[in-house]
């Protein structure tokens, strides 16, 4: 698997190994994010035990301990002798680390540990700071369980809050790395791509041994017996308890129910009923709650919409779980034309998702402050920039035909029905196309300095 878009979090893992005294660094993030092969990455060459934490009871995960602890310093009577307690691990561990060398400790799966005693992270922190807190020593401390090591790790509530130097939170790989990984495609092929995959390592490493988009769904998501096709259950049935309850809500929303109150009518609850579950999916990073660019307070804007925001989930919400009747028999015959006929739909809202991150990226004449969506109970726009009193407004067409001046002439209209606290505004305008622009589109943008026009080559 090749090793990109990680060159940041490498960085800080090494500034956090040459600091002078001991260090103590939290990686968390979703499940196959790369977060393992980003910690091995970084051990090479470093003096260093990494120990990866599995689901055996604690005598295991000590024996276990203990025997790797031996081969780093090449000791067999560590072996032999019967040690079932941490402390007597750790004083084993702080007497062996040299003030000269530093020393990485690396757990992975941490909570793990923590389910196989509920006290581990108090245990921990009392070793941490007895033992190793003045010791040459670097901690870090990885899991998959997002809720689990924020409230082990992170929280103010945890035995270990205030321990840690720095924090990782694993993202996707971004869209712009694509074409590292699949070389040769276009930029067209690579979003497709990264509509389905969402930038998730593993998955982009499987979709990569056959760079056709269907085949590949047909293949590693369609086929009830590769682990694709169930991995929304295990990633939610490790973070949660009423599994049921999420899955119904992400069908509704995947389904283009996005108001609250269209939620709730569809799955014939209460309001109140479901908020915890979707601040939740929220905090899961699994669902999002979008608010119009211009609303002055967001976070008590009743005009919220919630949306799915992994790629992969939104993708197997779409097309794989509202037909798993067909597919348990294996009869994929069905889903695979209704993806063909329906894909483009939802690449066309990673494509809107791309553009507003490209805002940030293009040199316009002012700065972009903030980008999102816009609407009201009569218009929708893809795309507002805002900056000082500078705003742009855009268009995203993921069609097969050229964009021309009549998207241009609808969105100067719909523009004028946003309302925006300023005094004055210097508007501008954006078109983003997967096919290209009219002849005369394209001269009325070399006559004018307020109007771009990006082609999907762009990105």
């Amino acid at each position: 698997m090749l090793f990109i878009n990680r060159e940041k979090e490498l960085e800080l893992l090494q500034s956090e190994y040459n600091r002078k005294t001991s260090s103590f660094v939290v990686i968390y993030g979703r499940r196959r994010t790369g977060k393992t092969t980003l910690i091995n990455r970084f051990l090479k060459e470093k003096k260093s035990l990494y120990f990866f934490a599995d689901t055996q009871n604690e005598k295991g995960q000590i024996r276990r301990f203990q025997n790797q602890l031996a081969d780093v310093f090449s000791d067999r009577l560590l072996k032999e002798v019967t040690i079932e307690s941490w402390d007597l691990i750790f004083d084993y561990l702080s007497d062996k680390l040299d003030t000269k060398e530093r020393f990485i400790l690396a757990i992975d799966e941490f909570q793990s540990l923590v389910n196989s005693n509920k006290h581990f992270s108090s245990i921990f922190q009392r070793i941490f700071d007895t033992k190793l807190k003045n010791k040459n020593i670097m901690i870090i401390l990885c899991g998959s369980l997002i809720s689990m090591m924020y409230s082990e790790t992170l929280a103010y509530s945890s035995p270990l809050y205030g321990r840690r130097t720095a924090q990782i939170k694993l993202q996707e790989i971004e869209f712009s790395y694509y074409n590292e990984f699949y070389k040769g495609l276009s930029n067209i092929e690579l979003i497709e791509h990264f509509s389905v995959t969402g930038g998730i390592p593993k998955y982009i490493e499987l979709f990569n041994q056959n760079k056709n988009l269907y085949k590949s769904i047909k293949t590693e998501i369609l086929n009830k017996n590769k682990f694709l096709y169930l991995e929304p259950r295990f990633l939610l049935r490790e973070e949660v308890n009423d599994v049921s309850t999420y899955f119904s809500i992400l069908s509704v929303i995947s389904a283009g129910n996005h108001k609250l109150n269209t939620i709730t009518s569809r799955l014939g609850v209460q309001a109140s009923s479901i908020t915890s579950f979707l601040k939740k999916l929220i905090d899961l990073d699994i669902i999002e709650k979008q608010v119009p660019i211009t609303e002055s307070n967001p976070s008590k804007s009743k005009k919220g919409l919630y949306f799915i925001k992994d790629n992969f989930l939104r993708f197997w919400f779409c097309f794989v779980f509202p037909y798993q009747s067909y597919l348990e028999i294996d009869d994929s015959g069905y889903v695979e034309e209704k993806i063909k006929s329906d894909l483009n739909y939802l690449v066309a809202n990673v494509f809107e998702f791309l553009s507003r991150q490209f805002m940030f990226k293009f040199k316009f004449p002012f700065a972009i402050e903030k980008c999102g969506r816009w609407w009201d109970k009569d218009n929708e726009i893809d795309v507002v920039g805002i900056g000082g009193n500078n705003i742009i407004f855009g268009e995203c067409k993921w069609s097969k035909k050229s964009v021309g001046m009549s998207i241009l002439k609808e969105l100067e209209t719909k523009s004028r029905s946003v309302k925006w606290e300023t005094k004055k505004r210097n508007e501008y305008f954006i078109l983003f196309s997967k096919s290209g622009f009219s002849s005369d589109l394209v001269q009325c943008e070399k006559k004018t300095d307020n109007l771009f026009l990006i082609d999907v080559d762009e990105f």
